[in-house]
């Protein structure tokens, strides 16, 4: 199974670990957002797509790259995130956006991250050291699970 897995790490690289620790798992490439090519998608059996949550969506990049995928055909996909309440809620328009360009959402990953933004800030933000082992234990037990369900 050729896996890709595209994401937005920003502040403190959370969902990088998560994303590293994914990839490794599922022998996926692994590329930054910004560095992703729309074209090459179709060559991929499962694409993951994931970034921190801000402002309870995905970071702004990663869907703004998903408006520019040429619509897809029995494409599988999953979404991840870190966020600082860990909520899957959190996924839904990604989700929209991309079963909108004809991919089939075949699971979903999240963890807490540390998060500093905006007020948290002035606190040290919450979740200071997470992702965790703990969570990316978790993370890499998700990836072992999407290679059951291909």
């Amino acid at each position: 199974m050729k896996t890709l897995i595209v994401y937005t790490s920003v502040h403190h690289q959370n969902t990088e670990k998560v994303a590293k620790v994914m990839a490794e798992e599922l022998g996926a490439d692994l590329v930054p957002t910004e560095k992703a090519q729309p074209d090459t998608l179709a060559a991929y059996d499962l694409i993951g797509f994931g970034s921190g949550i801000y402002f309870m969506k995905h970071h702004k990049t990663l869907l703004q790259f998903v408006d520019l995928l040429p619509a897809m055909k029995e494409k599988r996909a999953f979404v991840f995130s870190t966020s600082g309440d860990g909520r899957k809620q959190h996924h839904a328009s990604l989700k929209e956006k991309l079963v909108n360009r004809g991919f089939s959402i075949v699971d979903e990953f999240t963890c807490r991250g540390w998060d500093t933004v905006g007020p948290l800030k002035i606190f040290g933000g919450i979740n200071k050291g997470r992702p965790d082992e703990k969570d990316l234990a978790e993370a890499r037990a998700f990836a072992q699970g999407l290679k059951n369900k291909m």
